[in-house]
C-alpha cells in the first residue's frame, strides 16, 4: 500500500528528485551488463549487482516508511533514517511520505530489468511468463524472513552444482516459486525454498506444478480455472517497433515527437532532457505538444471523435506494473532509450479510435464491432471493447483480460488484448491473423495466446 498523498507532490517532482535522477545511470550501467551477459558467470553476478542495488533502495525505503510511522505517533524520526535528498521541509510528515514513494518507484525500476533478465534466460518464451505470473506481487526484499535460506540455496545452486538459478524477488513478473534453476540437462525446474524443510506449503507447491505442466504438457493454467490454457498462434509475431526506435531518437533531439503508426494508430512521444535543454516553458510545451499530437492524430485518421472514442495505453509510471507487459529493458532500443522509458524521463503513448480499428479490422475480413459506449472513462478491467462475430456456432472460448469467446458466435476483445497491440506496436495483419486463428481454432475453455518467434524481437 502507497503512502503517497495526491496532493502533497506532482509527477514532475518525482523525476527532478535526486535519487530519481541517480537511478538513470546505475540503469542503463544494469541493462548494459545484462545484454554483455553470455555465461553462467555472468548472470550469476549481473544478479549479484541488482540484488546489491535493490536491497539498498528497500533498506531506504523501510526506513522512510519507520520515519512516517514515528511523526504519525508524535515522534521525531529515528537517527538511522537516510539523509534526505529533496529539500522539503523534514517537519512536514508529506515529505517522509514522498522519500518513501520515491523508493518504491526506484524498487520497480530495478525490478523492471530484473524481469528482462527472466525473458531472456527463458528465450523470450511468452509462456513461462504467463505461467509463472499467476500470483500476488511479490512484497520487498528487505527485511523478508526466508531471503537468507533463498540466497543461500541459490549461492549453492551456482557454486557446487554447476547450475544456473534466477531469484524471482529480483523480478515481478515471476510470482510462483522462489527460484528458477537451469541444469543444462532438463527443462527449467521451479522451486519453492523452505527455511524449515520440515515445512511445507503445498498451495505454492501445487501452483508451480500447474505452471510446469502448462507449459511443458498443456495443462491449466495455475489456478481455479481449469478451462485457461495456453495458446499457440502457431504465426510469426510482426511489429512496428521500429517506428517507435525512430520517434524515441528525434523526440531525444526535439523534445516532442508524434507521428502516425500503420494500424490506425498515433504514437507520441516526450523526452524531458530535451525538453529542458530546450528551455521550453510550461506554454511552450503545451502549444508544440499539442501541435504534435494533433498532427498525427490527423494522419493517422482518427482526429475524429476522440473525447467519444479514443483510447490510449502510456509508458508513464507504468514499469514493472503488469506482469504481461515486455519490460522495457527487452526493446530493441539503445540502453539509454530504455533506461529513460523505465525512469520517465522519456514518456511514450498510442493512441487507437476504436471505430477506426474497428473499421480495420473489417477490411480483413472479420466482421468486428465496437461495442464501448461513447466517453473518455478510463477502461476498466475486463471491460468488452470490441464483439468480433463469427456466422457458424462456436464452442466458449475465452482469454482472460483480452479475448473472450461467447457461447455461440461472438470473439470479445477486453483491455489487455488492446493494450499488447497498442504498446508492443503489432503489425496490423500479424495482429488480425492472430484473431482469426483463435476463431478458427474453435477450442473450448479459456487460452492465453502467443506467437512463436519472440526470441527474435526482443533484445
Amino acid at each position: 500500500m502507497s503512502l503517497f498523498r495526491a496532493d502533497s507532490y506532482s509527477p514532475d517532482d518525482m523525476v527532478m528528485h535526486p535519487r530519481h535522477q541517480a537511478m538513470q545511470p546505475v540503469l542503463v550501467q544494469l541493462i548494459q551488463q545484462l545484454r554483455a551477459c553470455e555465461s553462467v558467470e555472468a548472470g550469476v553476478d549481473f544478479q549479484r549487482a541488482l540484488l546489491t542495488r535493490l536491497l539498498e533502495v528497500e533498506k531506504d525505503r523501510w526506513e522512510f516508511k519507520r520515519a512516517v510511522t514515528r511523526m504519525r505517533n508524535g515522534k521525531q524520526p529515528h537517527r538511522e533514517v537516510p539523509e534526505l535528498q529533496s529539500g522539503r521541509d523534514p517537519a512536514d510528515i508529506a515529505t517522509w511520505r514522498f522519500e518513501h514513494d520515491v523508493c518504491e518507484r526506484l524498487a520497480r525500476q530495478l525490478r523492471s530489468v530484473g524481469d528482462a533478465l527472466a525473458w531472456r534466460v527463458f528465450g523470450f518464451h511468452r509462456p513461462f511468463i504467463l505461467a509463472l505470473c499467476r500470483n500476488q506481487s511479490p512484497g520487498p526484499m528487505y527485511g523478508k524472513a526466508g531471503l537468507a535460506a533463498e540466497l543461500e540455496h541459490f549461492e549453492r545452486a551456482c557454486k557446487e552444482d554447476g547450475a544456473f538459478a534466477l531469484l524471482h524477488d529480483l523480478t515481478n513478473c515471476l510470482r510462483i516459486g522462489d527460484m528458477t534453476v537451469w541444469d543444462g540437462v532438463h527443462p527449467p525446474r521451479t522451486e519453492e525454498i523452505k527455511t524449515n524443510p520440515k515445512n511445507s506449503r503445498s498451495v505454492q507447491l501445487r501452483r508451480i506444478n500447474q505452471a510446469r505442466a502448462a507449459v511443458l504438457d498443456g495443462g491449466p493454467l495455475p489456478g481455479d480455472n481449469a478451462s485457461e490454457l495456453l495458446y499457440d498462434l502457431d504465426l510469426p509475431l510482426r511489429t512496428h517497433l521500429d517506428v517507435l526506435r525512430d520517434a524515441l531518437e528525434r523526440a531525444a533531439t526535439d523534445g516532442i515527437y508524434a507521428t502516425p503508426v500503420p494500424g490506425s494508430r498515433a504514437l507520441f512521444v516526450v523526452d524531458q532532457y530535451a525538453c529542458a535543454q530546450h528551455g521550453m516553458s510550461s506554454e511552450q510545451f503545451n502549444e508544440r505538444h499539442q501541435h504534435a499530437v494533433d498532427g498525427a492524430l490527423q494522419r493517422a485518421g482518427i482526429a475524429a471523435c476522440r473525447e467519444d472514442y479514443n483510447i490510449h495505453v502510456t509508458s508513464l509510471d507504468s514499469t514493472a506494473r503488469d506482469p504481461l507487459r515486455v519490460p522495457w529493458a527487452n526493446y530493441p532500443l539503445h540502453p539509454v532509450a530504455c533506461a529513460r522509458l523505465i525512469g520517465d524521463y522519456a514518456v511514450a503513448t498510442v493512441e487507437t479510435s476504436g471505430p477506426v480499428l474497428t473499421r480495420l479490422l473489417q477490411a480483413t475480413g472479420l466482421d468486428a464491432r465496437w461495442v464501448r459506449p461513447p466517453g473518455n472513462a478510463d477502461l476498466q478491467q475486463g471491460e468488452v471493447i470490441m464483439e468480433i462475430h463469427q456466422q457458424e456456432q462456436l464452442r466458449s472460448v475465452t482469454l482472460p483480460g483480452g479475448l473472450t469467446m461467447t457461447p455461440g458466435w461472438t470473439l470479445q476483445m477486453r483491455r489487455s488484448e488492446l493494450d499488447r497491440y497498442l504498446m508492443e506496436l503489432l503489425q496490423p495483419g500479424s495482429w488480425s491473423a492472430g484473431i482469426k486463428h483463435v476463431l478458427a481454432a474453435r477450442r473450448p475453455g479459456r487460452p492465453w495466446p502467443h506467437y512463436r518467434n519472440e526470441h527474435e524481437i526482443w533484445v
